[in-house]
């Protein structure tokens, strides 16, 4: 094979990688350190808002399973489930509970008509 075709695609391949570190963002200065600057054009500045959100909800998620995990876990919220169930437990079958509402049923849902 002639050395000069391997010279030709050694320089077309090195131009394509240049090209996509450039297109990545990556710049290289002149002692050959390359750094990171980050895309410039609107599909990237659209990627990393849209990166920023979702962390941000993530974020949200976070604390309401932090949350979740721990407020029912703690003496308030085991003494208060502790009343809770109590005064259930004091109603009685005759009254209605808050937890559940009343159930209407198609008799108690109609009036007769007085007379």
């Amino acid at each position: 094979m002639d050395w000069s075709v391997i010279a030709v695609v050694a320089i077309v391949v090195w131009g394509v990688v240049q090209l996509a570190k450039a297109r990545a963002g990556i710049i290289s200065d002149e002692d050959g350190n390359e750094t990171f600057v980050g895309r410039t054009d609107e599909r990237g500045t659209a990627e990393i808002e849209e990166t920023r959100r979702e962390i941000e909800t993530l974020r949200e998620r976070l604390h309401v399973l932090e949350r979740i995990a721990t407020d029912n876990n703690t003496m308030d919220a085991r003494e208060r489930a502790r009343i809770a169930a109590e005064i259930e437990a004091l109603r009685g079958p005759s009254e209605p509970s808050i937890t559940s509402p009343p159930s209407l049923t198609a008799d108690s849902s109609r009036k007769e008509p007085s007379q």
